[in-house]
């Protein structure tokens, strides 16, 4: 039975910080094409500005770290944390490997 509840930790930590990352991941992309269509059309007036909001996005990112940490203190005994952070790195490189794929295909 003990085992049994330490392998449904680590599956929801895996699962929610997969999901983060993607979720990160796509705001990032969605953030970058919407700037890339704005650079293009010369809506941008300087250097500084490629990127507006980023700031925002990484708040908004350690706000639901934090609202997790909070909302799920049993993730966070242990080493369980770690596997959390591990599926956030593995969903957050996944859109990024997604997205390198992408230009490779369109570059050839």
């Amino acid at each position: 039975m003990n085992n049994t509840i330490e392998l449904l930790l680590i599956m929801l930590a895996l699962v929610i910080g997969l999901g983060i990352g993607l979720l990160f991941g796509t705001l990032q992309n969605f953030a970058l094409r919407k700037n890339k269509k704005l650079q293009e059309e010369g809506s941008l007036k300087n250097g500084w500005s490629i990127m507006p909001g980023s700031m925002s996005r990484v708040a908004i990112l350690l706000g639901v770290l934090a609202l997790i940490q909070i909302c799920c203190p049993m993730l966070f005994k242990g080493n369980i944390q770690w596997l959390i952070s591990a599926g956030i790195v593995v969903g957050y490189g996944w859109t990024f490997v997604n997205q390198l794929k992408q230009r490779s295909f369109y570059r050839n």
